[in-house]
């Protein structure tokens, strides 16, 4: 037998870190070489809005639900722009863009509008956080369009899309492609990518030839994965609702996206909370961003809604359910949240038996039938809608009234879009939410949302046992009823 020496044994070889590293540079650099110029900068600013003194600025920031803006840029600080009072000190000089205004009878901008808007227009990557419903979708679409129609090339030397929209739902997803649609402006063609979509549809689309991709993540990494889909060509990014995406779990989905989107984009993120998570998404993804946030980056429900919380056993949610669906008024519009799927078609089958037209939507249905209920909603057909918190987010129906909270959100951020759905464009709305002992653990962040509002709570207590007198009352046993208001 041959006795082997320590001596004799090749040595063991050594990873280079440093030479990786470098060859991964080189490789990134090569990537990125030779790709078509790209302009930004496409603001004019009026002389109104020029002329504005400080004092001015801060009053009308100040009274359009407070607006606050800071820049998130290292070292020396930029002048943060002066917001635009009027459509026509932003747009003067796209009379197409002016002409979809007039057309749509919109009055004058909103405050995440008139604020994101002029630094948007000059290129710098921006976070916009504000409340549902407060006209978001515009505030990125329209300097979007200017965008991509300003480009120094064309669209046929792009190779494929210039500007991407990365929604966390199908619903969100197509509501902004319907936003698309009712401002074309110069040809622009868009596409809404989705799962539970015509998958072979979408592509055959995406590869003749489209200006817009808006899309959820998952159905676009499958295209992108499979070479159907060019982004290096995207240079106008928009992550929007970027704290729902996180808590959908989509932020592996959205790094392989990004990395085949040009560095030098200019990327808008939108988004009605500022938690922790999103924090990590923008610095990571925008480059010297401006933050611009309407009210308080603390979480804050809509200020147009009032809100009841009722506290009550679990044995009797239906029972008070069934009151407040009989004590509704003829043009009264609601969307009842719970928890699971299962407990969507529950309670809808439960009022369709009952002879009362009602739709549910959730993640189960076929997408079909997801459209034709958010359809006979939108126009009355049914003024009842089941939902899970698939439709806390983009669902864009300006005339609900109610949101009744059957089962409370997993988290604190998903009851402020929840009772975000009413209460929308200009409108007042009402939101009750029942509340079991198990849903006490967020009773202090709860507690803390309706104190800034000065909102009023409801304590209802019960779980006796009740006659059977009682239970065959629809209205629900109330042994103890407490109401005070939070100051």
């Amino acid at each position: 037998m041959d006795i082997i020496k320590p001596e004799d044994n090749p040595k063991k070889s050594v990873i280079n870190w440093a030479s990786l590293r470098e060859n991964r540079a080189k490789y990134e650099a090569m990537k990125w070489t030779d790709l078509p110029p790209i302009e930004k900068n496409f603001y004019k600013e009026s002389s109104r809005t020029a002329s504005m003194s400080r004092e001015e600025v801060e009053l009308w920031r100040k009274e359009n639900n407070n607006i606050i803006c800071d820049d998130l840029k290292e070292g020396e600080k930029r002048c943060i722009p002066n917001p635009v009072c009027k459509f026509e000190d932003v747009f003067e000089h796209y009379p197409d863009i002016m002409a979809n205004i007039r057309k749509v009878g919109f009055q004058k901008p909103t405050p995440i509008q008139s604020q994101a808007w002029p630094i948007i227009l000059q290129g710098i990557d921006l976070i916009g956080i504000a409340q549902t419903g407060t006209g978001k979708t515009l505030a990125y679409l329209m300097p979007g369009f200017i965008h991509l129609t300003s480009q120094p090339i064309s669209k046929g030397q792009r190779g494929g899309p210039g500007m991407l929209v990365l929604t966390p739902t199908r619903e969100l997803a197509l509501q902004v492609e319907a936003e698309c649609s009712k401002y074309t402006y110069k040809g622009i063609k868009s596409i809404c990518i989705y799962g539970g979509g015509d998958r072979k549809g979408q592509i055959d689309v995406v590869t003749k030839g489209v200006d817009i991709v808006i899309a959820t993540p998952g159905r676009l990494n499958d295209l992108q994965m499979n070479n159907f889909i060019n982004l290096k060509s995207i240079t106008y990014l928009v992550l929007d609702e970027a704290d729902r995406m996180l808590d959908m779990g989509f932020e592996p989905q959205i790094m392989k996206i990004l990395i085949d989107v040009r560095p030098d984009r200019q990327t808008v993120m939108t988004s009605a909370t500022w938690p922790d998570g999103v924090r990590r998404l923008a610095k990571s993804y925008l480059k010297n961003p401006m933050i611009v946030y309407v009210g308080t980056l603390d979480l804050a429900a809509v200020n147009t809604v009032e809100q009841r919380v009722v506290v009550i056993a679990e044995e009797e949610k239906r029972a008070f359910m069934q009151y407040f669906i009989d004590s509704m008024k003829p043009k009264d519009k609601v969307i009842i949240f719970v928890g699971k799927k299962l407990t969507a078609d529950d309670l809808a089958s439960d009022l369709g038996l009952q002879g009362i037209p009602v739709q549910s939507l959730h993640g189960n249905r076929e997408q079909c039938d997801r459209e034709q209920a958010l359809d006979d909603f939108k126009k009355g057909k049914v003024r009842i809608l089941v939902a899970t918190d698939l439709a806390s987010r983009g669902l864009d129906v300006h005339d609900i009234t109610h949101v009744f909270n059957f089962d409370f959100p997993r988290n604190i951020e998903e009851y402020v879009h929840r009772v975000g759905r009413t209460g929308r464009a200009g409108r007042t709305g009402e939101a009750v939410t029942l509340v079991t002992k198990s849903n006490w653990r967020v009773a202090s962040e709860l507690i803390e949302i309706l104190e800034r509002t000065n909102q009023v709570r409801i304590h209802l207590t019960g779980g006796k046992k009740k006659s059977k007198q009682q239970q065959q009352q629809k209205k629900p046993t109330q042994n103890k009823t407490e109401t005070r208001v939070v100051r």
